[in-house]
């Protein structure tokens, strides 16, 4: 069988929640691909610090502060970005959220945020960035969701309700659009990052520190995000699954 070539064009990324994890092992992955890499979070001064760090590796890169709760911000980076590059290639809707309790523990303003960031600023995501796919014909929208949309633990239903819906709307863009945009779901399991230092409940941080034993570090989600991104034109890579080979 003849090997398809890699898509090696030099492409303009956004990337949401660049600040840490995967978002930024994804940037600069990316970026030392020779791809222009446009940093999105709230956290401007980890922004300003990552953008240096790619720039002094020859690498193309600026940073945005963006929350992608406000639509208005994700448009206004997007929009930016077209008219600063004149198209914009690929948004990898990365940031996300994991506050995980109990539902009995009823922390709502933490299943609140959940949903505000694991699925409205996904919304806004796409609402930002696919007329801009559809006018320049071509696009990729990446969506990391989570091993969580496929499977529920204790303390972990809320969380795994907004990765399933992350989930179930990038399958439903990828059914509904043209294939000339193409559409790809991550799903990583445990992942070193951030996201369980901000869990409040204690039950729920104590199972973590577990769960979390063997963990990929995020280089392996940007490997992915790169695969997706990387394939011929024709080639649609609609879900990479990446799990920690001891995690069952």
């Amino acid at each position: 069988m003849t090997e398809q070539p890699q898509d090696t064009a030099r492409k303009v990324v956004v990337v949401t929640g660049a600040s840490s994890g995967i978002g930024e092992a994804a940037a600069l992955r990316l970026a030392s691909e020779g791809h222009h890499v446009v940093l999105g979070a709230r956290r401007e001064e980890r922004l300003e610090a990552l953008v240096r760090r790619i720039r002094d590796s020859g690498g193309s890169a600026v940073h945005r502060r963006l929350d992608v709760t406000d639509l208005q911000s994700v448009r206004a980076v997007v929009d930016d970005t077209v008219s600063e590059r004149g198209r914009v290639d690929a948004l990898v809707n990365n940031a996300g959220v994991m506050p995980l309790s109990r539902m009995d523990a009823l922390l709502v303003e933490e299943w609140n945020q959940m949903v505000d960031v694991n699925v409205r600023g996904l919304l806004n995501g796409v609402a930002a960035t696919l007329p801009h796919f559809q006018r320049q014909g071509s696009g990729h929208l990446v969506t990391i969701a989570s091993v969580g949309a496929h499977e529920v633990v204790p303390t972990s239903a809320v969380y795994s309700g907004t990765k399933f819906a992350a989930w179930a709307i990038t399958e439903g863009l990828r059914l509904e659009l043209d294939p000339a945009i193409r559409v790809t779901t991550v799903s990583p399991g445990v992942v070193e990052s951030e996201l369980a230092e901000h869990i409040t409940d204690p039950a729920a941080r104590e199972a973590m520190r577990t769960y979390r034993r063997h963990a990929l570090p995020a280089d392996a989600i940007a490997g992915a995000i790169s695969f997706a991104l990387g394939q011929p034109p024709d080639v649609d890579v609609n879900e990479i699954v990446v799990r920690p080979a001891a995690q069952r």
